[in-house]
């Protein structure tokens, strides 16, 4: 992990996870984390990766974006990870934004019937 300093906190810091077949990026830049996912997010790695946002939201950041741009599959537990997230983060001032997945993967969310549910973003 790299970091910098700031007389608020950290400015700048970074993780990098390979977890099996989905990698995850965490990003502290300011005000803002970032967490991107690649791959396939399922019951394997979604503990992993609701550990990290939940880390995440322990945080002083004001702005919290999950990254999904790159994500190729996702099974009910990852659907069910996003609407705790979301549940959590609505309770704590609206600080998270989804960056909209891939075409396959917003259609299984709109499928699930959550797609309306979730503060998406368009990256």
């Amino acid at each position: 992990m790299n970091s910098g300093t700031h007389p608020d906190g950290p400015s700048r810091a970074e993780r990098i996870v390979k977890l099996g077949q989905l990698s995850m990026r965490s990003l502290r830049d300011g005000d803002k984390h970032t967490v991107s996912i690649s791959g396939e997010m399922d019951i394997a790695t979604v503990g992993d990766v609701e550990q990290e946002l939940i880390r995440v939201e322990a945080t002083d950041a004001r702005e919290i974006v999950l990254d999904l741009a790159a994500l190729h599959f996702i099974d009910s537990t990852g659907i069910e990870m996003l609407l705790m997230a979301e549940a959590r983060t609505r309770a704590d001032g609206k600080r998270l934004v989804l960056l909209r997945p891939p075409a396959t993967v917003q259609r299984v969310l709109h499928l699930a019937g959550i797609a309306d549910r979730l503060p998406f973003a368009d990256g």
